[in-house]
């Protein structure tokens, strides 16, 4: 190990775990154990719900200015330590270091920054005498403690999704990262504690039992999970039982809608991007082509030149495109896809793993599916892309909905019409036209049907971490 092994953050200090359980943490770029992360227990669970609990109590009445100010400077920490967040994040995922250093570190930052603006500015229904003599109000409040748990995919940007809107609302947050990447999200608590009271952030690591605990437990009034379909489910059905509000940001097969007035070199390369991006490791990732008639084998054809142009490698390729799956569980996982790809279909690039150190698999591409073919139907989570045939604009449609899952979509054509009536009739929670994956602060993510329900960012996100009261008071003489 290169690492001493990580504690938990609860109640403004480091804590170790009740039962002294420790899991080890692989770099996926070499398959090497570096460090050691707690496996916490429900005793921990419970006490970082008490000291969020107790936070709650004097953090809910700080003024919006107050918590602005606080997130404001976690975000200048944040910032002044990005080489320190870039090298837990790249150890931890295996992702390139330039593209944790300009597209995961700079919009985590500004993503704070706005949730701090956001903080000023919530918005109510106007009061007013609705009853003769009574005088109505809208009061949006904090809901409480919530209990989070994030994904091993973006463990630094996720962390700050939940985080910001949480406590810019007042809430405060006992967060669980994924076993597999939890360095990150220790230092941010880490360093949160220099601008917020204990208790109001608290991160414990642990498996699927400690998120099972953090769920389950009487205290927190609302729980927000990135991850599964799987998981998903099981959260749900667990906070069903204290009636806990549920958000859900879950997976995704996102359609990727060509047709035959686009230009097929710079679709080729715009999906190749949004689709091997992190590894395809992406729940809106640019996976699953749809193409016209007339240029769907051209496309097939630009995008597996694409795939051998893409480079992937571990923390020593410097040029990266992308770098290792994020275990040996999801590598496997991505090969059964391709040791089943069925007899119809064609893999026009790639289709193995890569051998040597780490959890590489190669940039690939597979056409010829049909819509039930399971490469179609289910989250593959990897660099994989395939590719369909529509016959019509009505048939597309239907082709990108005839899924259980309804996260993000995209249209590429240079038909203004056509791109408003597709994205209008897409199942899904965001749809972008001629590009794909972009976000910003200012815009909801969420989905619809088996991805989930809720929005990160924007005030729609801000908002989520709410609760409305009426307040009327008699003002009769």
């Amino acid at each position: 190990m290169t690492q001493p092994r990580l504690r938990n953050f609860v109640n403004g200090k480091h804590t170790d775990p009740w039962e002294g359980a420790y899991s080890d943490v692989v770099d996926p770029s070499t398959g090497e154990v570096y460090t050691r992360a707690p496996v916490s227990s429900a005793a921990d669970v419970d006490e970082a719900m008490r000291a969020a609990a107790d936070a709650f109590e004097t953090w809910r009445d700080t003024t919006p200015a107050e918590r602005s100010r606080a997130l404001l400077k976690f975000a200048d920490a944040v910032e002044a330590r990005a080489e320190d967040f870039i090298e837990a994040e790249t150890r931890n995922t295996g992702k390139p270091v330039a593209i944790a250093r300009t597209d995961e570190v700079p919009p985590s930052v500004d993503q704070l920054r706005f949730f701090a603006g956001a903080a000023r500015i919530l918005e109510g229904r106007s009061a007013g005498e609705y009853l003769r003599d009574h005088t109505s109000m809208i009061r949006r409040e904090p809901v409480g403690v919530c209990a989070q748990v994030t994904p091993w995919n973006y463990p630094l940007m996720m962390g700050i999704w939940k985080i910001a809107p949480a406590l810019a609302a007042g809430n405060t947050v006992v967060l669980k990262p994924s076993d597999t990447t939890p360095v990150s999200t220790v230092l941010l608590a880490e360093v949160a504690a220099e601008f917020f009271p204990p208790g109001v952030l608290n991160v414990i690591c642990g498996d699927r039992d400690t998120g099972r605990a953090l769920v389950a437990h009487p205290i927190p009034a609302m729980v927000s999970i990135t991850g599964s379909v799987r998981a998903g489910t099981q959260v749900a059905h667990t906070a069903a039982d204290g009636l806990k509000r549920v958000h859900l940001e879950l997976g995704g097969k996102a359609p990727v809608v060509v047709f035959d007035d686009a230009d097929v070199a710079a679709a080729a390369k715009g999906i190749a991007g949004a689709g091997y991006y992190n590894a395809g490791q992406d729940c809106t990732a640019a996976t699953r082509v749809i193409a016209g008639p007339g240029i769907a084998a051209d496309l097939t054809d630009a995008l597996a030149e694409q795939a051998r142009a893409t480079k992937t490698g571990g923390l020593d390729v410097e040029d990266a495109d992308y770098g290792p799956l994020n275990n040996p569980g999801q590598l496997a996982r991505v090969g059964g896809f391709l040791d089943r790809v069925p007899e119809h279909a064609t893999v026009a690039a790639g289709g193995h793993a890569i051998s040597g150190p780490g959890f590489l698999f190669e940039p690939t591409v597979v056409a010829g599916l049909d819509q039930n073919d399971e490469m179609i139907q289910d989250e593959i989570f990897g660099p994989v892309i395939t590719v369909q045939r529509f016959a019509s604009e009505q048939e597309a449609v239907r082709l990108a909905n005839g899924v259980k899952y309804g996260l993000g979509a995209s249209v590429w054509t240079k038909d203004h019409g056509r791109a408003m009536r597709v994205s209008r009739r897409l199942d899904f929670g965001v749809v972008w036209i001629n590009t794909h994956i972009p976000f910003i602060a200012e815009m909801p993510h969420g989905g619809f049907k088996h991805s989930g329900y809720g929005k990160d960012l924007s005030m729609y996100g801000f908002e989520d971490y709410t609760r409305v009261k009426h307040v009327m008071s008699y003002i009769g003489e």
